[in-house]
């Protein structure tokens, strides 16, 4: 499978080059808010769901441009001056192509007050990127990172064996762990209606800050994806490669797995937007050690092309969902999603708690210019996964990537409401979020649904289970951001951050608070809002 990636990755450069600008913006919920008056304007019927976004749409490019370029005044100033605030560090334009080329730098320092610690992050990065012609953008970015985290965050990599969403964590000391991060992105549009890009990156779909289907929590993978744009209709075909590592492996072995990943987005009309989504995790090498051959009836690129069926001996693990959104009003919006992961009518419509009916679903508000101040953004939504969601029959075809969830951080048996309010004022940027769920570990040796690693065939019992099962854990989060930014081209920004974060059960009580300081830069998304992977 690296083969045939590393081999699309060639022949699209090598189509790049000679046939020639579609740009490529990376995924991240702060800055993907500055574009929401655009995006959820009445007065347009943009297809929002699907990131990261391309921004070749004239609806985005004003806007966009406008963001990029802040703070360029148009007059003569001095290299370091440019090269601090407006430019790339290397930034080439010839008459029919471009380059840039900078550093990344990540450094922090703050305090654990409640865990009487300090901390302190270490990263250095560098990118490039560029264009070719009008149809062609490549981008590759990659961190040396060491950081010394809470005690939270550090039981959460002790028991998973990952940083976060980014890499595998190799430990140093107490607390103490570094990593490597990287991604790569080409993408190729041949003509208005198809792009084809290729990499190791992450996709999000849907209109919240979380999703219940696909989101940008687990660490990179490669693909390969097809996005096709016809009228009121946006579809996407991606095929990726991922991980099932040893640390979460019922067997305690590291095996490779492949996701393929339909979802169409149809604009009813400028306020109304259905998503229709499905998915099929399978394998390579099955739990004998027998290798499998990738079944080449999943290059077919339309949607729905295996049905939900658990009952059936097919090897491999499906998921469908479904997207909503509908603008109320000039720039507020009604989203939500719905996840299945196993279908049983009897039982579905019942009450009597069956396990083998999983499902999540999502509701939530957004909207723009709160109380008419310009760029104050909201939103405020609830996320709700029944117990065994996105677990399967094996631990490999759950739906995961790197020992870490490919939709919800929390993986499944939980209840979460969470607000989030964003204000950008010239070079300032500031944002709040609150967070209160409520989850259920697994307890006395049985599986309650939480962890999507364990095996759905074996749960604690066959009926009477309900959301928050097992080990009723809750938690209280909080975080403030201010931070000043320095240059856009590549989000270089100078950040303050607090966290307070409280968990809770019957077995432990931890409580955080956490202030940091630092150089940021990148438009990755880092999420600290995590619950425990298991008691500890």
């Amino acid at each position: 499978m690296k083969k045939i990636f590393s081999t699309i990755l060639l022949l699209f450069s090598i189509i790049g080059v000679a046939r020639s600008q579609v740009e490529y913006q990376p995924y991240s919920y702060q800055f993907y808010q500055k574009l929401n008056v655009d995006l959820y304007s009445t007065s347009t019927n943009a297809h929002t769901a699907l990131k990261p976004l391309f921004v070749d749409d004239t609806l985005l490019k004003r806007r966009y441009d406008s963001l990029m370029n802040y703070g360029n005044d148009g007059k003569p100033h001095s290299w370091g001056y440019r090269k601090l605030f407006n430019e790339h560090l290397i930034d080439v334009k010839g008459s029919n192509s471009t380059f840039y080329a900078d550093l990344l730098p990540d450094f922090g320092i703050g305090r654990d007050f409640s865990g009487k610690l300090n901390t302190s992050t270490t990263s250095l990065g560098a990118q490039i990127g560029g264009t070719v012609g009008s149809k062609f953008y490549y981008n590759i970015s990659g961190y040396q990172s060491s950081a010394v985290l809470p005690e939270y965050l550090s039981t959460y990599i002790n028991q998973v064996g990952v940083i976060p969403g980014q890499a595998y964590a190799r430990t140093y000391g107490p607390n103490g762990y570094d990593w490597s991060y990287i991604t790569a992105v080409v993408s190729y549009t041949p003509n208005k209606y198809l792009n084809i890009s290729a990499g190791r990156d992450k996709t999000f779909i849907g209109d919240g800050y979380r999703s219940m289907l696909l989101s940008d929590y687990a660490s990179p993978y490669p693909f390969f994806k097809l996005t096709a744009t016809l009228g009121h209709v946006k579809y996407m075909a991606m095929w990726t490669d991922m991980n099932d590592p040893a640390g979460t492996s019922e067997y305690g072995i590291s095996r490779q797995k492949f996701g393929v990943f339909h979802y169409l987005d149809w604009s009813v009309s400028n306020r109304l937007s259905l998503g229709f989504f499905d998915n099929i995790i399978g394998f390579f090498t099955d739990d004998n050690g027998q290798k499998r051959p990738f079944d080449f009836n999943y290059i077919n690129p339309l949607i729905f092309m295996q049905p939900i069926d658990n009952s059936s001996d097919d090897p491999d693990k499906a998921l469908l969902g479904f997207t909503g959104k509908y603008k109320i009003s000039n720039g507020v919006t009604v989203y939500g999603q719905f996840a299945l992961n196993e279908f049983h009518s009897a039982d579905f419509f019942s009450s009597d708690g069956a396990f083998d009916n999983k499902y999540g679903w999502q509701l939530g508000l957004r909207g723009t210019n709160l109380f008419t101040v310009k760029n104050l953004n909201f939103l405020i939504e609830t996320n709700n996964a029944k117990p065994y969601t996105y677990s399967a029959r094996s631990s490999i075809e759950n739906y995961s990537d790197n020992s870490e969830p490919l939709a919800h951080p929390w993986g499944a048996n939980f209840r979460e409401l969470v607000g989030l309010l964003n204000y950008s004022y010239k070079r300032f940027d500031f944002s709040g979020e609150g967070d209160f769920g409520r989850y259920g570990f697994d307890i006395n040796g049985l599986n309650y649904g939480k962890d999507i690693f364990e095996l759905y065939t074996k749960p604690a019992r066959v009926d009477g289970n309900y959301t928050t099962q097992g080990l009723t854990t809750n938690l209280v989060y909080f975080e403030g951001k201010v931070a000043f930014l320095l240059n856009p081209k590549y989000n270089l920004r100078v950040e303050l951050s607090a966290i307070y974060r409280t968990e809770d059960n019957t077995q432990f009580n931890d409580k955080t608070t956490w202030i940091t300081i630092g150089l940021r830069s990148s438009f990755r998304d880092i999420y600290n809002d995590l619950a425990s992977f298991k008691p500890h």
